[in-house]
């Protein structure tokens, strides 16, 4: 199987942005309506996509669920939403607003059991652990937060506890386009075998794909390198596949 690419739409505002290693005036607005963009790749083959509510990242409560609806109800895209997770009642809020998938990443360090009663009540399938680090250290609160845990430990731990599926984001490389941090990534499979790993941050090419898939992680997230034009989907479709 190849190489699922899930693209990203970070939401400031209502609007599509990226930003650059988390900082939050680094941030380029690439288009003002989310679901265009969402539509876009549709059109493109693209079957997964990763929402991600950079406001709620902040106000530690969901507050862009409004788009993931419009999303949700205009696409047939299979969406994992996060971003501000921090309570029964936002993951409700998710889930009706169309989320097949939330990821949780701060959570996991701040409220632990909080995240433990989610994966019992709606199935490790439906959650994701975000695992995003600096220097391998977990990073939480949109980044803007140095936990000081070991990457390796805390993905050890949540797979311990029955989560199968975790995005890693290095954080130095994020909106950066200056490759993926492949060795990282081998790591982080060596040390759990089992874990599908979706890869984060320094995409800037096809090829960074390809030398994503051939150490074996199974899924990457592609934010700045669609935006800037680095993939065309003329790319995506060829490297993607047609199985979620």
């Amino acid at each position: 199987m190849s190489i699922k690419i899930i693209p990203a739409i970070d939401i400031i505002g209502g609007k599509c942005v990226r930003l650059s290693q988390g900082n939050y005036k680094r941030k380029i607005i690439y288009n003002e309506d989310p679901l265009e963009v969402a539509k876009m790749f549709e059109a493109s083959g693209i079957q997964r996509l990763h929402l991600v509510d950079l406001d709620g990242a902040k106000a530690h409560h969901i507050v862009n669920y409004k788009v993931l609806e419009r999303i949700a109800m205009n696409t047939s895209l299979v969406i994992d939403f996060g971003g501000g997770l921090k309570s029964n009642k936002d993951l409700e809020i998710a889930f009706e607003a169309g989320a097949d998938m939330i990821t949780g990443g701060s959570i996991a360090v701040k409220d632990p059991e909080i995240l433990l009663s989610w994966i019992e009540s709606y199935g490790s399938d439906r959650i994701i652990l975000g695992a995003d680090a600096s220097n391998k250290k977990i990073a939480v609160a949109g980044w803007t937060e140095d936990s000081g845990l070991d990457l390796f430990d805390f993905v050890q731990h949540w797979m311990n506890k029955g989560i199968d599926k975790v995005i890693s984001t290095d954080i130095s490389r994020d909106g950066m386009m200056q490759g993926p941090a492949l060795q990282l990534y081998q790591e982080i499979l060596q040390k759990n075998p089992g874990i599908y790993l979706i890869a984060s941050g320094g995409v800037a090419s096809a090829q960074d794909i390809l030398d994503l898939e051939k150490i074996g992680v199974p899924a990457v997230i592609v934010g700045k390198a669609i935006y800037e034009g680095k993939i065309s989907p003329e790319e995506i479709r060829k490297i993607n596949t047609v199985t979620l």
